[in-house]
């Protein structure tokens, strides 16, 4: 009779073994950490040895562990692959897509119908999130990001490089000094980007004297939320130039300094290595690599 496998358990094992981690084994397998730790514990009753030793910044592999380690990580791996052979079998090209909802709204969606004319066959599903994905693990075909494009062991195609703006509430700059120069910036509240980075990058690019005030106001995550603060007249956003062009063009915002920069992030699309010997992830980046160069 077949031995019944603990095959939760073992997952734990194999993922707390990745990471090193009781809590970035939870987050991965989308668990507790208590449901991982009962399932080591299990693991380890069943087999009658410990596997980790718990220290002070994680868990650490004991000898038992790590020499069954390999063969269930390869297992794993193996099955894996094995369903996604299934998943594909006789079914139509499919690619996930992940970006942030910003980009996805902005630029990827209104410009996704000419992907499908061109390939109709191939079926598309968007996923946004702000955070960043395991390619593997969440089962992502390409990612796009706005970032250095330093994705280790990943393809990394660039595909264009943002020009960001200064732009306010017309009200807001009629209410206080006039901006001439970058550097007159500073005497405004600044509204804040994710990073805190990019209005230093900014000034600095310009040759103003750069201090603390640059990485100084409230910060948004999201672009849309930093043009809603801009628009209700509570600082200058530096944003984008694709993202503000309708609220210039309605007379909401208007662009304080006509000096673009060139963000020195850019936007990229990321694939696992073996990816694209897939037709639709080749596809894919082919069309967004030319209509990156309309943009």
């Amino acid at each position: 009779m077949a031995k019944s496998l603990p095959l939760l358990a073992l997952r734990a094992f194999v993922e707390v073994g990745q990471s090193k981690s009781i809590k970035a084994a939870a987050q991965a397998l989308n668990v507790t950490p208590g449901a991982i730790s009962q399932r080591i514990r299990l693991l380890e009753t069943r087999v009658g040895a410990e596997l980790f030793t718990r220290e002070k910044y994680g868990v650490r592999m004991t000898e038992v562990g790590e020499n069954v380690y390999p063969q269930l990580l390869d297992a794993f791996q193996s099955l894996e692959k094995a369903y996604d052979k299934l998943e594909k079998f006789n079914s139509r090209p499919a690619l996930t897509i992940n970006t942030s909802p910003t980009f996805a709204a902005s630029w990827l969606v209104p410009r996704l119908g000419h992907f499908k004319k061109q390939h109709p066959q191939i079926e598309i599903e968007i996923q946004t999130t702000y955070s960043i994905v395991d390619l593997k693990r969440d089962r992502v075909d390409i990612a796009l990001r706005h970032g250095l494009g330093h994705y280790p062991g990943l393809d990394v195609t660039q595909l264009m490089v943002p020009v960001l703006i200064p732009v306010a509430s017309p009200e807001l700059i009629k209410a206080h000094q006039p901006v001439n120069e970058p550097i007159d910036c500073l005497n405004y509240p600044l509204l804040q980007d994710a990073s805190r980075a990019d209005w230093y990058l900014w000034l600095s690019a310009h040759g103003a004297s750069v201090d603390e005030r640059a990485e100084r106001g409230s910060c948004f995550e999201d672009d849309f939320l930093l043009i809603r603060a801009a628009k209700s007249g509570q600082g200058i956003a530096l944003v984008a130039q694709e993202y503000a062009e309708d609220e210039i063009r309605e007379g909401q915002l208007i662009q304080v300094l006509d000096n673009p920069w060139p963000s020195k992030f850019a936007y990229y699309a990321v694939s696992l290595p073996d990816a694209i010997d897939r037709f639709e992830v080749k596809a894919f980046i082919d069309w967004i690599k030319e209509e990156a160069k309309t943009s």
